[in-house]
């Protein structure tokens, strides 16, 4: 298998990753109050993500930045939250423009957090000189994309089937989702290392 597979599959198997939930959680509360019509907005959002993720990925690796594990740990479920809170607290606006803007802030902030937890396992992967890292992260970053495109895409089957079939309203959809991920994530925030001194 060619290298670019190689990185490309960790980066898919990083948000696909059944016992590391996160970062599909962080996707389904972003993408919950969009429709298929919506694709040009939730590929901008998802792409933030991936540019977040990939430059502190890129400082990490090449020693710029170093940051404490548990205040990311931290930090990464309470940006989920405040994403779900948000779509919840905005659901029905009518100023869903004004609203990408500060959703695309919180989705690279999150990108940029995520992947400074991500960092120091990724820094294991790559070996070699300067100029060798580079290539692989980007590798990774696409597969990263790819996953996240993915997650994305069921959420939205999910969301025009629940609508479709059940009849539920897009606002009870956004209601019911951003909720599940709300109750999913506190846990996460109370049993956080960073409350163990």
């Amino acid at each position: 298998m060619s290298d670019f597979w190689v990185y490309f599959e960790v980066g898919m198997r990083h948000v696909l990753n059944i016992f590391s939930y996160d970062h599909v959680l962080f996707l389904i509360a972003l993408s919950v109050p969009y429709e298929f019509k919506d694709w040009k907005k939730i590929l901008l959002l998802v792409s933030l993500f991936t540019v977040g993720h990939t430059i502190t990925l890129l400082l990490s690796v090449y020693g710029i930045i170093v940051v404490k594990v548990n205040l990311i740990e931290f930090l990464i479920p309470i940006t989920i939250l405040i994403t779900a809170l948000f779509h919840l607290f905005t659901i029905g606006k009518s100023a869903k423009n004004e609203s990408i803007n500060a959703i695309a802030f919180i989705t690279l902030f999150f990108g940029i957090i995520h992947g400074l937890g991500y960092a120091t396992y990724f820094k294991s992967l790559i070996v070699g000189t300067s100029d060798s890292k580079l290539l692989p992260l980007l590798e990774f970053a696409t597969g990263i994309e790819g996953a996240q495109i993915i997650v994305v895409l069921i959420t939205l089957i999910a969301a025009y089937c629940v609508q479709t079939l059940f009849r539920f309203s897009k606002r009870d959809w956004t209601l019911v989702m951003s909720s599940f991920v709300i109750g999913v994530i506190l846990p996460m925030i109370i049993e956080s290392k960073i409350w163990i001194r």
